[in-house]
């Protein structure tokens, strides 16, 4: 006769003993670097947005000339069929106050998990100036090559009033995304993200923010002064 340690009761009873306290852990580790992860994150956006708004000559231009832009951050709210999503955008000005563009923070499903990609426009929202991605965990070798510099580049002065869509070889310059090869849901995800940030935003982008939520000024970084408007 087995004992109970032996019997397939007990192992079970271990397992989920076991895959509970692994779970616990896993959740406090998150909750630590939650907040360090979302920092380094902005970190990197707010290093990205000069390149993404003026191209990476021209910023590496104005760096050398020891200027800077000046970067005001504020939310979007989109409210559709009673469902309320909020996007971070930057709105980014030269030292005389004129607009350079704007950046905005956007997320979506892609094919393994979600995908958080910085979305740059130029100062009247017309054309799309950059495209970055922020955060990612596509297939190694497939999937996560969407963040390669090349493919990205694809989506540069494609136009904000076109939808854009993924081919398979042979892409028209004017609205056609090449899909990566065997990575056609990922390529379809960030174009799918591209598109529906577009569509969400670009109305209220040229509009100014809010006056009446006031601005929090924070020291001054590598890429100039932020402001915060909510």
């Amino acid at each position: 006769m087995k004992s109970f340690k032996d019997s397939n009761l007990f192992q079970a009873w271990l397992v989920l003993l076991l895959a509970t306290a692994f779970g616990s852990a896993l959740a406090g580790v998150q909750t630590r670097l939650g907040p360090v992860i979302e920092a380094n994150k902005t970190r990197e956006t707010l290093a990205k947005i000069p390149a993404l708004v003026l191209g990476e000559d021209q910023a590496q231009q104005l760096n050398r000339q020891k200027k800077s832009l000046s970067i005001t951050s504020r939310t979007i709210e989109i409210e559709k069929n009673g469902i309320k999503k909020f996007y971070t955008v930057y709105d980014a000005a030269f030292e005389d106050g004129t607009l350079a563009g704007y950046v905005a923070k956007a997320s979506g499903q892609g094919y393994a998990d979600k995908i958080e990609l910085l979305l740059g426009l130029d100062a009247d929202a017309r054309n799309i100036t950059g495209l970055f991605i922020l955060d990612q965990k596509e297939t190694p070798g497939l999937g996560n090559r969407i963040i390669e510099k090349p493919w990205r580049d694809q989506f540069l002065k494609k136009p904000s009033a076109t939808r854009l869509v993924v081919v398979k070889g042979n892409p028209d310059k004017s609205k056609e995304i090449d899909a990566i090869s065997g990575a056609t849901i990922s390529s379809r995800s960030v174009t799918g993200i591209v598109n529906k940030t577009i569509t969400d935003i670009k109305a209220q982008l040229v509009s100014p923010p809010n006056p009446s939520a006031g601005e929090q000024e924070t020291p001054q970084n590598e890429t100039g002064k932020i402001k915060e408007n909510t």
